[in-house]
């Protein structure tokens, strides 16, 4: 029997079995960090953005590190702030 987990990610909900988990012992604090990088890139990512910005979304998604650096918060910033002019 294999058991399975909701995970959700910046790109929607996935049913993913435990034995493919692995955990990074991140604190509490560290826990909200990834879940509020998550949710900006989540309010940003659709299928009718530019190629670049979609890929770089993507890539800021896929940072296995609980924070951004200077520059990506920068990018990501920039980004945010040409959606909303929108």
């Amino acid at each position: 029997m294999t058991l399975v987990a909701s995970v959700k990610m910046w790109d929607g909900e996935y049913a993913v079995g435990l034995q493919h988990l692995k955990s990074y012992d991140y604190l509490p604090a560290e826990c909200e960090q990834m879940q509020q990088i998550s949710d900006r890139i989540s309010r940003m990512y659709s299928d009718s953005l530019e190629e670049t910005v979609k890929s770089l979304l993507q890539l800021l998604g896929k940072v296995n590190r609980p924070y951004l650096t200077a520059v990506e918060e920068k990018l990501l910033s920039v980004l945010e702030s040409e959606d909303a002019e929108r």
